[in-house]
């Protein structure tokens, strides 16, 4: 009965949920933040890992309402994400869509694939 989480504490942070994936040249992270004003957050990649943190703000709450179960999030957010290849975080791009926050990291150059000639003899 003790094990719902009707029971625990409520927490103050969370980690939203991060796609990464491969395109190109590019690696890109897409990081679901619905709600969330992309000017309360702040993106860094720093020794290949990309991080992301910010606050959420609830504007308003009803003292009022006796509240059984309050699940919308208030509080910060901190998530750190190991890229997959080594990346150029100075020529990164972001933007924010529809509650995605989109991050556009441009491989590091030793990173990317070679094409390498075969001499026939």
């Amino acid at each position: 009965m003790f094990d719902d989480d009707f029971f625990m504490p409520m927490v103050k942070r969370f980690g939203p949920a991060i796609d990464i994936y491969e395109d190109g040249d590019n690696v890109v992270a897409e990081a679901s933040l619905p709600g969330i004003d992309p000017k309360d957050v702040d993106v860094t990649v720093e020794n290949d890992t990309l991080t992301l943190q910010g606050q959420t703000k609830s504007e308003q709450e009803e003292k009022d309402k006796n509240y059984y179960r309050k699940e919308v999030r208030s509080g910060s957010f901190h998530r750190s994400v190991q890229l997959p290849y080594a990346v150029d975080g100075d020529k990164a791009k972001a933007s924010y869509e529809n509650g995605v926050l989109r991050i556009i990291i441009p491989k590091a150059e030793h990173a990317k694939a070679k094409k390498i000639t075969i001499e026939s003899k």
